[in-house]
């Protein structure tokens, strides 16, 4: 019973300590991101579906924010898809020019969940959490964030 509790907190010590290290994607070609690998650049990583109007609403402004700002990298992880075909084809119509990720809802969970779709998720060139968005995002509001104008958009 003792041997059995200590293995189950050195388990999730190790599981709270892997994540707080950072997190690991890799996306629909295969390329994995990682939060230590982006270091010395803003991350906004978005949870999207394909059926969600808001979600496809911000697609343009994130393709706007990653190609005007280099110092950013966005991370798209689609979840509740019906099949990857759903992904890629919406990925090629809006030409998404930042990584798309095959994701779910326990890929969402890992960053600590989703209360509405989309979700962002913004950390700072050094890696911290600025913390978390519900709802829709426009590239001037992340700008503002990046600023530290609109912090209060992220919550913690």
């Amino acid at each position: 019973m003792i041997y059995a509790r200590s293995l189950l907190a050195v388990l999730l010590l190790a599981s709270i300590s892997a994540f707080a290290d950072g997190w690991s994607l890799k996306d629909k070609d295969g390329v994995r991101y990682t939060l230590s690998g982006l270091q010395g650049r803003w991350v906004l990583v978005n949870f999207w579906a394909p059926w969600c109007p808001t979600c496809l609403q911000e697609i343009p402004e994130f393709v706007s924010l990653q190609k005007q700002h280099k110092d950013l990298q966005v991370i798209g992880v689609a979840v509740m898809y019906k099949n990857r075909r759903e992904v890629t084809d919406i990925a090629q119509s809006q030409a998404i020019s930042y990584p798309v990720v095959f994701g779910s809802e326990d890929t969402a969970a890992d960053f600590g969940g989703m209360v509405g779709m989309p979700t962002s998720f913004l950390y700072t060139p050094s890696g911290k959490l600025v913390g978390k968005h519900s709802g829709p995002l426009t590239q001037n509001e992340i700008e503002q964030a990046i600023e530290g104008k609109a912090a209060a958009l992220f919550t913690r």
